[in-house]
């Protein structure tokens, strides 16, 4: 099982990203570590705004792609109304479940 997820940043940008183990990988964005993004090491992670689930690596890696080349209207719009739709044919919105991000506990909201 693989893991597609965007995070809010403290300056409002939105980071997109893919993980095989989403606890460990919001826990380094989160804290900081040598391990996160430079990017989310530099605009500061701030709240986990959606995460998809999918079977593969691939598939993750698909999504992740197609999310990077969204405009930021259309990423807020994925956010808010999980239209998958959004993306055409380019890929297939069957083998991605949205995944509730209560799961997630402490890291929905840093400040």
């Amino acid at each position: 099982m693989y893991y597609t997820y965007m995070l809010y940043c403290k300056d409002g940008s939105i980071y997109t990203g893919i993980a095989k183990d989403i606890k460990k990988r919001m826990a380094e964005h989160f804290n900081r570590t040598s391990r996160c993004a430079k990017y989310t090491r530099s605009h500061g992670a701030k709240k986990i705004a959606a995460v998809w689930i999918s079977e593969d690596k691939t598939c993750a890696l698909k999504l992740e792609y197609r999310i990077k080349h969204l405009t930021r209207h259309k990423k807020l719009s994925l956010i808010s109304n999980n239209d998958m739709m959004i993306f055409g044919d380019k890929i297939e919105a069957d083998k991605y479940k949205r995944a509730d991000t209560d799961i997630f506990g402490e890291w929905i909201f840093f400040d």
